[in-house]
């Protein structure tokens, strides 16, 4: 039987059918609302409706009616609700990095997006519709960061302005960006290079690294030996974490990093020295990590795990990533190899596209008397007696 408006009122616990799947939901503490039970696609579904008093018989009626005009038009009144709902800059954020997850070539990328995001944008503006996100709202992010922390601050930033032109793509938000630099932010806010010299990795001065490299022979463990296979590769500690045995060729003595793995999406060989040959361990079948984590079986040593080691020896004032500017420094100021070789050993991209357009070749040979050159310098053996060094 149809409801009254004095059933609705007394009630007692329980649910309570008006006809056509609209009912009543009365709940111990009396607390009442209205749903309306409908299948679409063979699928159950509860539309709230809206609590009592608030919505009364009459409207809870009125709104079950066009919700069934929607049924019968073939539309789903809860997708179409859910659609309808003004999307938060964390919703479009968040939509936007699982869009963009297939083209990262690395999955450290979504995490860093994510987790700048999280830390400084989501607290303050993440429940704020991104279609009513203002110049101030931004601001408001930036502030208290831009001093502070200027690369995080402008790398917040652009992802601030990355969702908003994201959503400007969808239709939902209209206008200017309010995060844009160029012409607008840039008048509010002093460049981050001004705020802040850039802060370059912390590098072991050239002429330590034979005295570093002895005292990391002594240590043992994974992350101890692909620290120094790092160093004597001037790779990325990343190149080196996720190296399997089927980059390597033993026999021709080189190292294939797929352009998968290389920060500038090219195949990269790199010559391998004895010493560095010697700190990969015993083979093992070409799908294994060479550097396997001990804590975790089958996974890679983490991107902390040779910061570690550097920590455990005492040495907070240098970075692994440092020691790329070691070999740099060292190749650039003791050697007589061309700069192009020394940055292709690095792996580094030619900033001029002419120039770019002319290397051709990887100059591997030249780049294997380079490394070879670099091995037998950073695992000399103790200076001789008869040799002073020129600071004392």
């Amino acid at each position: 039987m149809a409801l009254s408006a004095q059933k609705v009122k007394t009630a007692g616990p329980g649910r309570h059918g008006d006809g056509r799947g609209l009912f009543l939901y009365v709940k111990p503490s009396g607390a009442r609302s209205w749903v309306l039970r409908y299948q679409v696609q063979k699928r159950r579904r509860d539309l709230g409706l809206g609590a009592y008093p608030d919505v009364t018989l009459a409207m809870a009626r009125e709104r079950a009616s066009e919700a069934r005009r929607l049924i019968a038009e073939g539309e789903d009144p809860i997708a179409k609700r859910q659609q309808a709902k003004p999307k938060t800059f964390e919703d479009a954020a968040l939509e936007l990095i699982e869009g963009k997850r297939p083209g990262w070539k690395n999955a450290k990328h979504a995490a860093q997006w994510t987790s700048t995001l999280e830390a400084y944008a989501f607290p303050k503006i993440g429940q704020v519709q991104v279609a009513k996100l203002e110049t101030s709202d931004v601001m408001a992010v930036l502030t208290p960061i831009w001093s502070a922390k200027p690369e995080t601050a402008n790398r917040v930033r652009q992802r601030i302005e990355a969702v908003l032109d994201y959503a400007s793509a969808l239709g939902i938000r209209t206008g200017e960006n309010p995060a844009r630099w160029r012409g607008h932010l840039d008048h509010l806010l002093p460049k981050p290079t001004k705020v802040r010299a850039v802060k370059h990795h912390p590098a072991l001065p050239h002429a330590e690294i034979a005295d570093f490299i002895r005292h990391l022979a002594s240590r043992e463990g994974v992350a101890a030996r692909a620290l120094g296979f790092t160093i004597l590769t001037a790779a990325r500690s990343g190149e080196t974490r996720g190296a399997t045995w089927a980059e390597i060729d033993l026999d021709a003595r080189i190292w294939t990093i797929p352009a998968s793995r290389m920060k500038a999406g090219k195949e990269h060989r790199v010559p391998l020295s004895t010493a560095a040959l010697g700190l990969l361990g015993e083979k093992r079948d070409d799908d294994k990590l060479i550097f396997v984590s001990e804590a975790k079986p089958g996974k890679p040593i983490s991107d902390m795990s040779m910061t570690a080691v550097l920590r455990r020896m005492e040495r907070v004032d240098i970075t692994v990533h440092g020691f790329r500017s070691t070999f740099r420094d060292w190749a650039g100021e003791t050697t007589g190899f061309p700069r192009e070789v020394i940055e292709a050993a690095l792996a580094h991209g030619i900033k001029d596209k002419a120039e770019a357009a002319y290397a051709r070749s990887d100059l591997f040979d030249k780049r294997r008397e380079l490394m070879t050159a670099w091995s037998n310098f950073a695992c000399a053996s103790e200076r001789a007696e008869n040799v002073v060094s020129i600071s004392k």
